[in-house]
């Protein structure tokens, strides 16, 4: 059987890694070596896409392989972004990296496809390919951890939309007011994501501290700006009502979220990663009895919803999906 090589560079704003890794014919991605940096132990884009290559070179070479043995690169990175021209355009979460024409830059090292797509659509691919999504033609991806971003299959494709912004659901407003998320409040993101978990469990510690009630986890209001959505996932590990309520308003908001999903896109599957899959045991009943009352019952029965499989995984696999260029 004939054995590909690959190659996949994950970049985010608080770490990037270079990842090689092998493919044999109608298997899945074997990664061989990953090594990580801080992102900001690079002072410009340009230097850290020279150190991610420099990276690449040397795990090629200790695996006794030339950049002419990849079959291609693979880059995940957060959006917006334009795909096609291999230009990362001004994210968030990485300053300065403003029209950055990373596929160019890396197709100067390496004499093969190289390929970008935004972390969510990779992660939809990964998950699709090698994880909870195998053998479905339709599948949503959900992130649903720093924020809420979403990848689509649709059809046995990815689908990036017009301009790479497809699967932006975290920007859908719910409801009138709630947390914030993608700078709207009530939005879907500002509900389901880590930092909307945090503020949604700010005000209802508040709510039951004014109402003398004791709170382990946040013992003081003082305490109430050391919220995070770990916190609560770990009080209701443990057994915290409070914490229990919390994760249940989200899985309602959730459910409601997911039924306009369910009805626009009759998916087969949905795959939901990072907190959800973390604490699924909290979240998932007031999901399905919302998404059951919300959706139309036909579309709501073809669709399951699953926690993501690949778990920490998924950054590796995602940049090597896209190296193989099955999408």
């Amino acid at each position: 059987m004939t054995q590909k090589y690959l190659l996949g560079f994950d970049i985010g704003g608080t770490k990037c890694a270079a990842i090689l890794g092998a493919i044999r014919d109608g298997g899945e991605p074997e990664p061989l070596s990953r090594t990580q940096f801080a992102t900001r132990e690079c002072a410009t884009p340009g230097e850290c896409i020279e150190k991610l290559c420099r990276l690449g070179l040397e795990a090629l070479r200790q695996a006794g392989r030339r950049p002419g043995d990849l079959h291609g690169v693979g880059i995940s990175c957060g959006g917006p972004l334009d795909s096609r021209r291999g230009i990362i355009q001004s994210p968030p979460n990485l300053p300065g990296w403003d029209n950055v024409p990373i596929c160019a830059m890396v197709a100067e090292r390496f004499p093969c496809p190289v390929r970008l797509q935004n972390d969510a659509n990779a992660g939809a691919v990964a998950e699709w390919k090698y994880g909870a999504g195998k053998a479905v033609q339709s599948l949503i991806f959900l992130t649903f951890g720093t924020g809420l971003g979403a990848g689509l299959i649709l059809d046995g494709r990815l689908y990036s939309g017009g301009c790479d912004l497809a699967g932006e659901c975290g920007h859908i407003r719910l409801a009138p007011f709630g947390p914030v998320g993608f700078g709207k409040a009530g939005s879907f993101e500002g509900f389901c994501s880590g930092g909307g978990i945090a503020q949604l469990a700010a005000v209802r510690a508040k709510e039951a501290l004014q109402r003398g009630e004791r709170v382990p986890w946040c013992p003081t209001q003082a305490d109430l700006p050391n919220i995070t959505a770990k916190t609560v996932g770990i009080a209701a590990d443990e057994g915290d009502p409070l914490a229990r309520a919390i994760y249940s308003e989200c899985g309602s908001w959730l459910g409601r979220g997911l039924a306009l999903l369910v009805d626009l896109l009759n998916p087969e599957r949905i795959v939901i990663g990072s907190i959800f899959a973390r604490s699924e045991t909290w979240i998932r009943p007031a999901m399905e009895e919302n998404l059951r009352s919300e959706a139309i019952p036909a579309a709501a029965a073809h669709c399951r919803v699953v926690p993501a499989q690949l778990g920490e995984k998924i950054g590796d696999y995602a940049a090597l999906a896209l190296a193989t260029g099955e999408y």
